[in-house]
């Protein structure tokens, strides 16, 4: 997706303070994104190798249990490969020569096709353990692949998401940081609850959901908050448009492509805004305003649609 061009986040005539403000909170809200991303690649891991592990159980159950099939359907055809040579089993010709009468040799030949149709029977099942065996073997040690790569990645996967969140909470001291240095003014601008009023929201999915957004403002921003009582960016609109019956992704970069996408001109109220390549998202109250969850000191609020960053994706989740 490539980013829509929109006007930068910090007025003009801000201060040097409130721009560095500004800026360490687009860098830190941006790592934020990292870090969520970062924990459902390791839950997915976990997801596979849980998955895997139950594949490995069910297979050894499996291939068990055929060995045992194997082991008494061997010993069937053992046993009557031991009467076999034993002259249990004997021909046509035998039978008819030591036959006392025809119902005698009716019997003899009633013995030898039981006896026959036993023999074949013992081979196919001993057969048919084999192969389910083998394939249960094979199947087992795939799994067992599957779950050491599940593991491998996992572990990977856990170590970048302990440099992130250890890096988060340096960008998040620093947010602190400049926030504290900002006027008392600008402060006051920054940690206001803003535009409280009434919006007319649309009688839709994507109006329950905007309703359930616009309830918040006021809700502090909490870093990876998806409420009741705090929330970041992403963390809002999912629960948002959860709270109208629809399901979309955790993150503001997977939020960039659910939906469909529309242009500047049809934004509507609903839609989902992203902006800075994908690290930060709002909704849309009606084709100038937004409501979002921007950063650290910063509650819930409605502000211009072009105000949070430059405008990465629009996106329709529903009517």
């Amino acid at each position: 997706m490539s980013p829509v061009a929109a006007s930068a986040q910090p007025a003009t005539n801000a201060s040097d303070a409130l721009k560095k403000f500004n800026e360490v909170s687009e860098k830190a809200t941006a790592l934020n994104e990292q870090v969520l991303q970062a924990e459902e690649a390791l839950n997915a891991r976990k997801g596979e190798l849980e998955k895997a592990n139950a594949d490995v159980a069910a297979a050894t159950e499996v291939e068990n249990q055929a060995k045992a099939d194997e082991e008494q359907f061997r010993v069937q055809v053992d046993q009557l490969t031991e009467a076999s040579f034993e002259g249990a089993r004997f021909n046509q010709l035998s039978a008819l020569l030591v036959s006392d009468s025809q119902q005698d040799f009716l019997n003899r030949m009633s013995a030898l096709g039981v006896l026959a149709a036993d023999n074949n029977e013992a081979l196919d099942r001993l057969s048919g353990a084999v192969a389910k065996a083998d394939d249960a073997r094979s199947k087992a040690a795939e799994a067992q692949s599957r779950a050491q790569t599940a593991t491998d990645e996992a572990a990977k996967v856990a170590d970048e998401l302990r440099k992130n969140r250890d890096e988060l909470e340096k960008q998040k001291r620093e947010v602190k940081s400049q926030l504290d240095a900002l006027s008392a003014p600008e402060r006051k601008t920054v940690t206001s609850s803003g535009d409280m009023s009434d919006f007319a929201v649309p009688a839709s999915a994507a109006g329950t959901a905007l309703n359930f957004a616009l309830a918040q403002r006021g809700e502090p921003y909490v870093w990876g908050g998806t409420g009741p009582d705090g929330w970041d960016c992403s963390g809002l609109m999912m629960k948002a448009y959860a709270n109208a019956g629809v399901s979309i992704p955790r993150t503001s970069n997977a939020q960039a492509g659910a939906g469909r996408a529309v242009s500047r001109a049809e934004v509507q109220a609903g839609d989902l805004i992203i902006y800075n390549g994908g690290n930060h998202v709002g909704m849309a109250v009606n084709n100038s305003q937004v409501v979002h969850a921007a950063t650290e000191g910063v509650p819930v609020k409605v502000v211009g649609l072009n105000d949070p960053g430059s405008i990465y994706a629009m996106r329709r989740i529903a009517g």
